[in-house]
C-alpha cells in the first residue's frame, strides 16, 4: 500500500513538473512570437524631406490608366479628399518616424517618361529594371517608379513577387520601385481581391474601384512598396525577419485591407453604392482606392483604415 501511495506521489510530482515545463515553454513560445511581430530599426536612413515620384511607363498603357496612378500619387498630401483618404493612410507612417525623432517624407508627382516602344524588349531582368529606373532623375530626393504593362515579363514576376524596391549604387544613391501589371499573367496572385485567388479559399472577386483589375492591383502593390521604400529605403531601416526577404511596413500585413480580414477575405470594406466597387481610401478627383493595412510599431498589429 505504501509502495502504491509512494508511486502516486511520484507521479503527481512528475505531472506537476511537466505542467510547469509546458507552461514555461508556452510562455517562451509566446515571447518568441511577440518578438517576431516587433519591427526592429537597423540604424539606417529613412526617406525624409520633399521626394519627387517619377513614373517610368514601360509598354502600352492607356492615358486613363496612367491617370489612375498619377492621381494616386497626388492624393498623398491632398487635404481636400474625403475621409478615409490616401493622405490618412500615409499619415500612419508617422509612427515609424517618431521612433527615431524624424519626419516622414512629402511626396510630389514628378516627371512621367513613356517607353511604349519596348526599348529593352518584352522580357526584362532585374538589371534591366534598374536600367529603366535610371531614366528618371537620380539626385537622391527622388523615387523612380517603373511600371511594366501586362504583356511584359519580368524576372521573378508572379513566381515570387508582384513588384520590388531597391536603391541604385554610386555617388548619388536613389530609391527605385518596380510594379508589373498582372492582369494577364497572375491576377489571382498580384491583383487579389479584384480577381479570384490563385490558391486557397475561392471567394468571388471584388469590383475594382477604378474598373481596371490590372491597374487597381498595381496601386495596391505600389502603395505597399512606397511604404517599404520610405521606412526601409536601402535595406537597413525598419523591417522584421531576414534582410534578404524582409517584412516591411505593408508587406507584414499582406492580404489585410479592412477589419476582420483573414485568408481569402479582405476585411470589411466600403462599397460604392453606384458601381458596387470595394475600397478603403478616397483620393483626388473623386478617385477611390484599396490600400493595404500598415503594421503599427506601437501596437505590433496591422492597422486598417476601415
Amino acid at each position: 500500500m505504501a509502495s502504491i501511495l509512494s508511486s502516486n506521489i511520484v507521479f503527481i510530482i512528475f505531472f506537476m513538473l511537466s505542467l510547469l515545463h509546458l507552461s514555461s515553454a508556452a510562455r517562451k513560445l509566446a515571447d518568441s512570437d511577440q518578438q517576431q511581430l516587433q519591427f526592429q530599426y537597423h540604424k539606417g536612413p529613412l526617406l525624409t524631406g520633399k521626394i519627387s515620384i517619377n513614373l517610368i511607363w514601360y509598354g502600352q498603357f492607356k492615358p486613363s490608366q496612367r491617370t489612375i496612378v498619377s492621381d494616386f500619387i497626388t492624393s498623398f498630401f491632398a487635404a481636400t479628399a474625403a475621409k478615409p483618404s490616401v493622405a490618412t493612410w500615409w499619415k500612419s507612417t508617422d509612427k515609424y518616424y517618431r521612433l527615431i525623432n524624424s519626419n516622414n517624407p512629402t511626396f510630389t508627382l514628378g516627371t512621367q517618361i513613356l517607353d511604349d516602344k519596348y526599348s529593352l524588349g518584352k522580357s526584362l531582368t532585374e538589371k534591366q529594371i534598374v536600367q529603366l529606373a535610371s531614366k528618371g532623375a537620380h539626385n537622391g530626393a527622388v523615387v523612380n517608379v517603373v511600371l511594366t504593362s501586362a504583356d511584359v515579363a519580368v524576372e521573378g514576376f508572379c513566381s515570387s513577387r508582384c513588384g520590388t524596391h531597391g536603391s541604385t549604387v554610386g555617388v548619388h544613391k536613389s530609391a527605385y520601385i518596380w510594379v508589373g501589371n498582372s492582369v494577364t499573367q497572375c491576377p489571382g496572385q498580384c491583383a487579389w481581391p479584384f480577381h479570384q485567388p490563385m490558391y486557397g479559399p475561392q471567394s468571388p472577386p471584388l469590383v475594382a474601384p477604378n474598373n481596371d483589375v490590372g491597374l487597381d492591383g498595381m496601386v495596391i502593390n505600389l502603395a505597399s512598396l512606397l511604404a517599404g521604400t520610405a521606412t526601409n529605403p536601402i535595406g537597413n531601416g525598419f523591417f522584421q525577419g531576414p534582410k534578404e526577404a524582409p517584412l516591411e511596413a505593408a508587406s507584414a500585413c499582406s492580404g489585410v485591407y479592412g477589419k476582420g480580414a483573414y485568408p481569402g477575405y479582405a476585411g470589411a470594406l466600403l462599397v460604392d453604392p453606384t458601381s458596387g466597387a470595394s475600397y478603403n481610401a478616397n483620393g483626388v478627383n473623386g478617385r477611390k482606392y484599396l490600400l493595404p493595412a500598415l503594421f503599427d510599431p506601437a501596437t505590433s498589429a496591422c492597422s486598417t483604415l476601415v
